[in-house]
């Protein structure tokens, strides 16, 4: 398969419902994949919590922890699926949410895992 790149979800977000994703990544860096990709251009990639409410966001360990393993199942997906680990978008406009930490998301592949 040739994709495109990554959209990223919250399990928050009302259109998840248990599924339409690829992998779960859970508070504290537990990665669980789903039997079968769902879509031919994209992988999704669901992150547990919600970060479209500020006091309802993990915390700050457990999130950090988060999305070291989420930037590493990118990096990992992308070489396996040869394809380029920036090109990572939101689900929609609500979705990962308005408080999701892109900034904290690090995926650089020449600098390896942090």
């Amino acid at each position: 398969m040739e994709y495109k790149g990554f959209i990223l979800h919250h399990s928050r977000c009302p259109s998840i419902n248990g599924k339409g994703f690829d992998f779960w990544v859970g508070l504290g860096g537990a990665v669980y994949a789903a039997p079968l990709l769902t879509d031919p251009e994209h992988i999704h990639i669901c992150l547990e919590g919600n970060y479209g409410e500020a006091d309802q966001m993990p915390q700050l360990p457990e999130r950090q922890q988060q999305l070291f393993a989420a930037g590493k199942l990118i990096l990992e997906l992308a070489g396996r699926y040869q394809m380029s680990p920036l090109v990572v978008e939101p689900h929609s406009q609500t979705c990962p949410g308005a408080f999701f930490p892109w900034n904290d998301l690090v995926i650089y592949a020449s600098d390896g895992y942090h």
